[in-house]
């Protein structure tokens, strides 16, 4: 046989080979495809007290919710995670604080209150910061006013004494002198 026929047909079945590897390649990236998307969502709600509440599944079947809370002074989220039927529950402070919900809380925080939630984890108040500063920048007042009350009477006693330094003075000269 000659050597073009024989590269022909080397040539004919690679083609044939590779054809046949590229559609099996196609089929499992599209079932891959296709089972990622039909096991993820995501579905978003309103929630009380002006919250949203998203909810997410992952393709691993980890729920996710979380509620956001767009006016509430003290709790900013709460992502309540399902895993192998293991709740865990975390809420975050505006400043980024995150603390655990004791597992006994018996409120959903889903439906409950921003201001029980943070009592629950122990966010404390606005109010109690603000008193807290409040009695800081007073009591550096009152500091501030006892020292210039010291140093002023301290002053003084320093002129009533010079002053009767030379009174004494005088009269030693006085009685010195005659």
């Amino acid at each position: 046989m000659s050597n073009k026929l024989l590269t022909g047909i080397a040539i004919a079945l690679l083609a044939a080979a590779g054809a046949g590897c590229n559609k099996t390649d196609n089929a499992n990236a599209n079932a891959n495809a296709n089972a990622n998307s039909t096991v993820a969502s995501n579905t978003t709600r309103p929630g009380p007290d002006g919250s949203e509440i998203t909810t997410t599944v992952d393709a691993n079947g980890v729920k996710t919710e979380t509620r956001v809370f767009h006016n509430n002074p003290r709790v900013a989220r709460v992502v309540v995670t399902t895993r192998d039927a293991k709740r865990t529950t975390t809420v975050y402070a505006p400043s980024g604080e995150a603390r655990e919900l004791n597992k006994n809380e018996p409120e959903d925080v889903l439906e409950a209150t921003g201001t029980a939630i943070a009592d629950a984890v122990g966010f404390v108040a606005e109010k109690t910061v603000e008193g807290a500063k409040t009695i800081a920048d007073k009591t550096v007042e009152g500091t501030r006013t006892v020292g210039e009350k010291t140093a002023a009477g301290a002053k003084t006693v320093t002129e009533k004494t010079v002053h009767g330094a030379k009174k004494t003075g005088t009269a030693i000269k006085k009685a010195v002198t005659p």
